[in-house]
C-alpha cells in the first residue's frame, strides 16, 4: 500500500482519488492524534483556495473533527501561510490547509500545520495515517455523545488579523509605486490587494476573479506570460504573481523578465547583509537552484548552503543552523524572521523593501544574478532505478568532464510523478541539450532493459 502523505500532504483529483469520505477520516483521525496531545476539545483551524471543490472537503473534515469531539474553526479562503501563522497565534492543536497550490482546478489537497506553525514531520504523519487506515478498517469506534461532540466556530477577523501582520514585516511604505498583481484567481485574491494598498501602492489587478475553476488558469506565478504583458502596458515599476495558495511569489522587473526564486533570494539577501540581518552570512537554497545564483551569493560575499529539492529540507536547514532565508527557484521563500513556512505575500514586500531601500529598479535589483542557460528533460519511465544505471551514471561524469566548472548535471526521480528529471546549466544551450539527450537515451535504454 502506498504512503498516504506525499511531498506536501494529501493531494489527488478531487472527489475521485481524494473522496469527501478520506477528508472525514483524515480530519477524525487528526483530532484523535491531537487530542491525546491538548486538554479538552483540540482547536483546528481550517482554511482553503478558491477551488470548487473546497467547500465539500471543507464539510468533510468539519464532520471528521466534531465526531472525535474537536473544535473546527473555519477561516474561509485564506493563504496557506496565514493558515500556519494564525494556528500558532490562537494556540489551536493544528491547522488544516485545503489546496492544491499551483494544480489545476479540478485537484485539491490537505496538508497539516502543527501548533507550532511548522508542517508535520514524516513521523507524525505516518502516524495520522496509521489512525486513518484504522478507521477505514472499523477497528475505532469511539464515538463521542452528548456534550462530548465537537462543534464548528467562524472568524471573519482571520483575514484581516493576517492582512495587519503582513503589512507590519516591512518599515517602508510603496506610495507613488505601481505594481501589476496577478492573484491566480486563488488564495491571495483579497488579501494581497488590501496588504499592497494599505502601504500605498497604486495597484493593477488580474487574476482577482475567481469562480472555483479558474485558479491557476492561465495565470499566477505558473503562467506568468499575462503579467508581463501588463507590466509593460501599463509601465508598472514591477509585477507580482502568487500561486494559488500564496504561499509562493515570482517578480517581473519593468522591462518585462521574470524575476524567479533565485534572484529573489539574491536581491533580498543583499538587502539583509546591508542591515546586519544575514544570520551566519548565509543563503539555503536547493539542488534545482541555478549556478548563476551560486556565482551571485558569493559575489555578495556571502556562502550558501544547498539542500534536496522540498520546502521543508529548506527550513530544516535554516532551523537547524539558524539562517534567515531560504528558498526554491519556483519563489517559495522561507523568511524564519517572520513565518514558519513560505509566505507570497512577504516575499513579495521583501522584494519591494529592497527596491524602496536601495533606490533601485527591479530590473537593476535583477541584474545581481545572472541566470544561466538551463535544459530540463523529464523521462516517463516504468522504473525509477533506470536513473541509477552505470551507463547512465558514465554519461553523466562525461557531460560533467565536459562542462567543467562552468556548468552543471542533475539527475533526479520526481518524487510525484513516474519521471527522471534530467537538467543541465552552463554558457552554451546547444552544449547542454546534446549532453541532455545523450543522457536521455541511456536512461531509455535502462529503463527498456
Amino acid at each position: 500500500m502506498s504512503r498516504l502523505f506525499g511531498t506536501d500532504g494529501v493531494r489527488g483529483r478531487a472527489n475521485t482519488d481524494l473522496p469527501p469520505e478520506l477528508a472525514y477520516r483524515l480530519g477524525r483521525a487528526a483530532t484523535l492524534y491531537f487530542g491525546n496531545r491538548s486538554e479538552g476539545k483540540p482547536k483546528i483551524l481550517i482554511g482553503r483556495d478558491t477551488r470548487i471543490s473546497g467547500e465539500m472537503l471543507e464539510a468533510a473534515l468539519v464532520a471528521g473533527i466534531c465526531s472525535a469531539g474537536g473544535c473546527a474553526i473555519l477561516a474561509g479562503v485564506i493563504p496557506t501561510p496565514a493558515v500556519a501563522h494564525l494556528t500558532k497565534k490562537i494556540n489551536a492543536a493544528a491547522g488544516i490547509v485545503i489546496s492544491a497550490s499551483h494544480n489545476p482546478f479540478y485537484d485539491n489537497g490537505i496538508k497539516f500545520f502543527g501548533g507550532n506553525g511548522y508542517k508535520l514531520p514524516d513521523a507524525v504523519e505516518d502516524e495520522i495515517e496509521k489512525i486513518v487506515r484504522d478507521i477505514e478498517a472499523g477497528k475505532i469506534f469511539d464515538h463521542p455523545t452528548g456534550a462530548k461532540i465537537g462543534y464548528v466556530e467562524r472568524n471573519e477577523n482571520f483575514l484581516l488579523e493576517y492582512i495587519d501582520f503582513v503589512v507590519g514585516t516591512t518599515s517602508e511604505r510603496f506610495d507613488g509605486m505601481k505594481i501589476v498583481l496577478d492573484c491566480a484567481n486563488g488564495a491571495a485574491y483579497k488579501a494581497m490587494p488590501a496588504v499592497l494598498k494599505k502601504l500605498g501602492a497604486e495597484v493593477i489587478l488580474i487574476g482577482d476573479k475567481p469562480n472555483g475553476l479558474n485558479i491557476n488558469d492561465n495565470c499566477g506565478s505558473t503562467h506568468i506570460e499575462n503579467l508581463q504583458a501588463k507590466v509593460l502596458e501599463n509601465k508598472a515599476d514591477i509585477g507580482i504573481a502568487h500561486d494559488g495558495d500564496a504561499d509562493r511569489c515570482l517578480c517581473v522587473d519593468e522591462k518585462g523578465n521574470v524575476i524567479d526564486g533565485d534572484h529573489i533570494l539574491v536581491m533580498c539577501a543583499k538587502l539583509m547583509m546591508e542591515v546586519g540581518a544575514l544570520a551566519k552570512n548565509t543563503v539555503v537554497a536547493t539542488v534545482m537552484s541555478n549556478i548563476g545564483f551560486r556565482q551571485a551569493v558569493e559575489g555578495l560575499g556571502a556562502r550558501y548552503e544547498i539542500t534536496s529539492v522540498g520546502d521543508r529540507y529548506v527550513l530544516e536547514n535554516m532551523l537547524e543552523n539558524g539562517y534567515k532565508i531560504g528558498g526554491e527557484q519556483s519563489g517559495h521563500i522561507i523568511f524564519t524572521d517572520y513565518s514558519t513556512t513560505g509566505d507570497g505575500l512577504i516575499t513579495a514586500l521583501q522584494v519591494l523593501t529592497a527596491m524602496k531601500k536601495s533606490g533601485k529598479s527591479a530590473s537593476e535589483l535583477n541584474k545581481l544574478m545572472t541566470t544561466f542557460p538551463q535544459v530540463l528533460l523529464n523521462v516517463t519511465v516504468k522504473n525509477k532505478a533506470a536513473g541509477d544505471s552505470d551507463a547512465v551514471k558514465i554519461a553523466i561524469a562525461e557531460g560533467n568532464e565536459e562542462l567543467g566548472e562552468s556548468g552543471r548535471i542533475l539527475v533526479r526521480a520526481s518524487g510525484t510523478e513516474p519521471l527522471i528529471r534530467v537538467m543541465a546549466e552552463g554558457p552554451d544551450k546547444m552544449q547542454l541539450d546534446r549532453i541532455c539527450n545523450k543522457i536521455v537515451e541511456e536512461v531509455k535504454r535502462a529503463d527498456n532493459d
